[in-house]
């Protein structure tokens, strides 16, 4: 009974910054961990950043480690991944998701509300 939606996608250069937002709606979601995933074209998607429903702890792939950030606002409903120092492998489409649970995970099946993504693209 949460719905999610993403924002913020879009075309950037190869180091440069893109904030991503995952708004919910229907439900304040500050009890339900929420995790970013992407899917790049022929590829699986994949975990990226997980964050607990308080805030207190983040979980992160290494492949973005250190040039992504994971926050949320509770009052907002809204989660937020930064993106800095973008490479070309990052481009995929973005997904937000949600799950009934405070801790984060990165195992996309714990996840049961998705949204519709946001694409991404970072050209050379």
């Amino acid at each position: 009974q949460v719905q999610l939606v993403e924002s913020g996608g879009g075309l950037v250069q190869a180091g440069g910054s893109l904030r991503l937002s995952c708004t919910a709606s229907g439900r304040a979601f500050s009890g339900n961990a929420v995790g970013w995933f992407r899917q790049a074209p022929g590829k699986e998607r994949e975990f990226v950043q997980a964050i607990s429903g308080s805030g207190s702890s983040t979980i992160s792939a290494d492949s973005v480690k250190g040039r992504f950030t994971i926050s949320r606002d509770n009052a907002k409903n809204t989660v937020y991944l930064q993106m800095d120092s973008l490479k070309p492998d990052d481009t995929a489409i973005y997904y937000c998701a949600a799950r009934n649970e405070w801790s984060a995970s990165r195992y996309e099946i714990r996840y049961g509300y998705w949204g519709q993504g946001t694409q991404v693209i970072v050209s050379s």
